[in-house]
């Protein structure tokens, strides 16, 4: 174990992790978005025979599908994965689904309506209409003739009917032009629309911004300072930077995955945190040393989230699994960055913290 750091100018521990950050901060931008949040298609195979990816590539947009194809080993055999940007026609299709199922209940209340009062005869043939034109394209893009419609309920079904039927005839497209380059034994087609894909944005800055507020008010009501919070939301915000950065370097897209591995480093930055800032604030003795034997302990923890990460690490590069992959590199990414921002920046500010305390309890 390395001597106690914080002898001397410790403030000085803050350079190496601010310039981690800074570095992270340029990588960012370059992170790209996966299906889970851009939305698009994403095909899984259990293939009968290897294949090389780039080949499969080459000869799916030969047939002008816009894919990126991986193939990995698993204990079950060869798999490839293969994901499409998002297409037009579900772009358009989920457009009309939200215009229909918006102006449906306003058509509804006035057809009562006006059964009853017939000045309103007007707007609801004018509002119908505007639905029936709606419905008439999405029957377009189905591909489907829907004639003898009865009333609105039978047109909801229908256009229900034919929302689904777009989705289906783009899966067939593309299970098409597979089968005619890839022998499988199954296949799994997984289309990720506009509206599920800000669904799932919205939900991930939520959840981020909850677990960030749930831990400030934590740490605030134990330790009954700003200091000690203000800490904890930094070194969160310092651990999540530099793993963001490590994914814009390494090519790590934003997934469901990566995503969860971000969460797992806000729960383990509030860890080391508490661990620190309980070990100065709440025992007697020496600052520094307190700050020390709370390092110690927090790096032991450290050192062993980073084994196990590191074997799923392996395991991934062995079997050539993108979960895997995307999971473990976050996470071992963020827990080298925690070993800094803990111990440089929410050390520094804990222990000049406590130490002005101190000095004003003498006073």
């Amino acid at each position: 174990m390395i001597g106690n750091i914080y002898k001397g100018n410790y403030k000085l521990l803050v350079i190496p992790p601010l310039l981690l950050i800074l570095i992270s901060l340029f990588f960012i931008p370059q992170i790209k978005t996966g299906v889970d949040f851009r939305g698009g298609t994403l095909i899984s195979l259990s293939l009968k025979n290897n294949i090389d990816a780039q080949t499969l590539q080459a000869k799916l947009v030969q047939q002008g599908l816009e894919a990126h194809v991986q193939v990995f080993e698993t204990a079950v055999g060869s798999r490839a994965e293969i994901e499409l940007p998002q297409n037009q026609q579900l772009v358009q299709a989920e457009s009309l689904k939200s215009q229909f199922n918006l102006l449906l209940p306003t058509v509804t209340n006035l057809e009562i309506q006006s059964a009853q009062n017939s000045s309103l005869s007007g707007e609801y043939r004018t509002k119908k209409a505007e639905l029936e034109n709606i419905s008439r394209q999405m029957f377009a893009l189905s591909g489907q003739n829907q004639n003898n419609i009865s009333g609105l309920n039978d047109l909801s079904k229908k256009f229900t009917a034919s929302y689904s039927q777009v989705y289906k005839n783009y899966q067939d497209s593309i299970s098409g032009t597979i089968n005619k380059e890839v022998r499988y034994e199954s296949i799994s087609v997984q289309s990720v629309s506009p509206v599920l894909s800000a669904n799932f944005i919205q939900k991930a800055i939520n959840v981020v911004i909850l677990s960030a507020i749930l831990s400030v008010i934590f740490v605030f009501l134990f330790f009954r300072s700003i200091v000690p919070s203000a800490a904890v939301l930094t070194g969160a915000l310092a651990d999540v930077t530099i793993a963001l950065g490590a994914m814009g370097l390494l090519g790590i897209p934003l997934t469901l995955q990566s995503f969860s591995a971000l969460l797992m480093l806000i729960a383990f930055s509030l860890d080391t945190d508490i661990l620190l800032t309980t070990r100065v604030l709440k025992r007697k003795g020496d600052l520094r040393e307190n700050a020390y034997d709370a390092m110690k302990t927090g790096l032991t923890m450290s050192v062993m989230a980073v084994v196990a990460f590191g074997a799923l690490f392996v395991l991934a590069i062995m079997t050539h699994i993108p979960t895997y992959y995307e999971i473990s590199a976050v996470a071992l990414a963020g827990l080298f960055g925690d070993m800094f921002a803990t111990w440089g920046i929410n050390g520094v500010m804990i222990l000049h913290f406590a130490e002005k305390e101190r000095e004003g309890g003498k006073a």
